[in-house]
């Protein structure tokens, strides 16, 4: 997998790698072995849901394997707060162990938040909109830029902008993205139109029909899931358009090409031969900004 997409990873955060923690956080990092009913739970954990049946299957072998990663803690006042390692420390009760090792390190709260994102950015199964209220709740605690903040997890400035953008959808929305009824790519392209109404309605429509992310595309730019059959004359073809009157594959694949270069929703709209629209979206005057200097070459 891309390390780069995934972020700089926990190595990195603790000093294990180039531009992490000084040496001598490392050193003092203690392994202990610690009462599990002393370890509280990351107040920064962005992970929502933890599947019953995996923290099952992992209780199963840390009672016959004992846990041999030990987890990520640091003490505060007289018991120890989990920094990494939550699904671990849930298997751990339901195998009813006593105690786990640990690794306690002295970090305050800003870097366990970065740490509980890492530590969630490379699990796939994390869904898109549980990154975005943490990246967003993130921002709101200590600020910065995004594209500050996306340097600090190795992370790309558009993969962070295109997350928090998904907060914009409608409360509906985000729970079918949470409940994995939508993928990312679906509910990015669901926000390629008017308003909260037209959103939903799509958003019902794509779930019931279970449209592909390129059929949902093509009902965002469309109106329509599939190439819808008209008649055109043969002396004013579109090029750019399907035989059934779609937006042909080259165009749908300069769609996400020009996403991915601005970091923000694109549509070409074909409106007649040698005629349309590129149609730019973008959220905030930061992406209006870059999207400008972009197009203008600085």
């Amino acid at each position: 997998m891309n390390k780069r997409r995934l972020g700089r990873g926990l190595d990195a955060l603790l000093g294990r790698e180039q531009g992490g923690y000084e040496a001598s956080t490392l050193n003092s990092a203690e392994l202990l072995h610690i009462p599990v009913d002393q370890i509280d739970p990351n107040p920064f954990q962005p992970r929502r849901h933890f599947d019953a049946v995996e923290v099952s299957a992992l209780a199963d072998s840390l009672r016959q394997h004992g846990m041999l990663q030990p987890v990520i803690v640091r003490q505060v006042n007289d018991r120890y707060q989990l920094i990494a390692g939550e699904r671990r420390l849930r298997a751990s009760i339901e195998a009813q162990l006593h105690e786990i090792p640990a690794r306690v390190f002295d970090l305050d709260d800003q870097r366990v938040a970065e740490l509980a994102m890492v530590e969630n950015l490379q699990r796939e199964d994390l869904n898109a909109i549980e990154k975005a209220i943490a990246f967003r709740d993130y921002l709101a605690q200590y600020g910065g830029t995004q594209e500050e903040f996306a340097g600090r997890l190795g992370l790309d400035r558009s993969t962070v902008s295109n997350l928090i953008r998904l907060l914009d959808l409608p409360e509906e929305v985000q729970q079918a993205v949470m409940l994995k009824k939508l993928s990312q790519g679906h509910a990015r392209a669901l926000l390629g139109l008017p308003d909260h109404d037209a959103i939903i309605e799509a958003c019902r429509r794509v779930i019931a029909d279970n449209l592909s992310v390129r059929q949902t595309e093509a009902l965002v730019s469309t109106g329509e899931p599939t190439p819808t059959k008209t008649r055109i004359r043969k002396d004013e073809a579109d090029p750019s358009s399907t035989p059934g009157g779609g937006k042909a594959p080259h165009v749908l694949e300069l769609e996400q090409h020009l996403c991915g270069r601005f970091g923000t929703p694109v549509l070409i709209r074909v409106k007649a031969r040698d005629r349309g629209q590129i149609v730019i979206d973008f959220n905030n005057q930061e992406d209006f900004d870059r999207v400008t200097a972009m197009i203008r070459g600085n």
